[in-house]
């Protein structure tokens, strides 16, 4: 018996690359023995309703574009409850979660790492009671992403981001907050945050350490205070940059399952690239498990030795 597929798909990202492919994964996909019912997202918040009207008639979940699409198709996912495994194929300008996975960027691969894929229970964040896939982040740049016009992500890919980065490199806020979480207390200025799940953010694999895994129960959690001159800033670039070098003074870096940051003010977070409002207290803890992914896991596990 041929078992129902639901395939979400965002038109608009990465280019609208998927047009051109679209049949052939289709077909890929019925040749896997699927019968394929084929979505295309209307706006935001689409893929997210879209998986909830539809979870209990299909065995399957699989979307296609950047973060903001799979973090709206695992949200749906999650709120439905029906524990139906996911599929994804990246189409994004920076596919941070697919990186983190060893998800090819060939889309025809990625369709067939689906079809003969494994399951695999991922971790997935809760942020103040919404879902997030693999990063929570507040400061510098992390609006960057949902602020960037998508026609123009689809012109300049990464140097979209840049463009946007660039406007604001000297006007740089700085957040005041208390840090709890759990053997783990901090309090002071920070310029930049993020909660993660990921071997790769904003492109650059192993920005959050080495030895990530992204089911052992764990966020990785990176806070940033704010340099006085250039060359403490440059020493924080390099650090992010070479996970593997001394860690600056002025980053703090540890693993928690959950973290509760509060501040003075609201401030602004990111939730996989895209708007998570504003904030005075967040209360972030991990779902051990939750997400049910089909993967090719020898691909991942050659993935993983390759970043030791």
């Amino acid at each position: 018996m041929k078992k129902r597929m639901l395939f979400i798909y965002n038109p608009k990202s990465g280019k609208g690359q998927i047009r051109g492919k679209l049949a052939e994964i289709v077909d890929i996909f019925v040749k896997g023995g699927c019968e394929v019912l084929v979505h295309p997202t209307q706006g935001a918040g689409d893929a997210c309703r879209t998986v909830e009207e539809y979870q209990d008639q299909v065995d399957l979940v699989v979307c296609c574009g950047g973060d903001g699409t799979l973090d709206e198709t695992a949200a749906g996912l999650l709120k439905s409850g029906a524990g139906l495994p996911l599929g994804y194929i990246p189409a994004g300008s920076t596919n941070d979660f697919a990186n983190s996975l060893n998800i090819p960027r060939n889309m025809l691969q990625a369709a067939e790492d689906i079809m003969k894929g494994k399951h695999f229970a991922c971790d997935v964040g809760d942020f103040n009671g919404r879902t997030f896939v693999y990063i929570a982040g507040f400061g510098l740049f992390t609006d960057v992403s949902y602020e960037t016009d998508q026609n123009l992500k689809n012109i300049l890919g990464h140097l979209a981001y840049l463009v946007e980065a660039g406007k604001r490199i000297f006007n740089v806020p700085t957040y005041r907050i208390k840090v709890d979480a759990g053997v783990k207390k901090l309090e002071g200025e920070y310029i930049f945050g993020m909660i993660t799940n990921a071997r790769s953010v904003g492109g650059i694999k192993n920005i959050t350490g080495t030895g990530v895994e992204l089911n052992d129960g764990l966020f990785e959690v990176t806070l940033i205070h704010p340099p006085r001159n250039p060359l403490e800033l440059n020493g924080i670039i390099m650090n992010l940059l070479s996970p593997n070098e001394n860690r600056s003074a002025l980053i703090e870096n540890f693993k928690t399952d959950r973290i509760c940051i509060e501040s003075e003010e609201k401030i602004a977070w990111t939730l996989d690239g895209e708007s998570g409002g504003n904030h005075r207290l967040a209360r972030i803890s991990i779902r051990e498990s939750a997400l049910d992914l089909l993967i090719d896991t020898d691909r991942l596990r050659q993935g993983t030795e390759g970043k030791m």
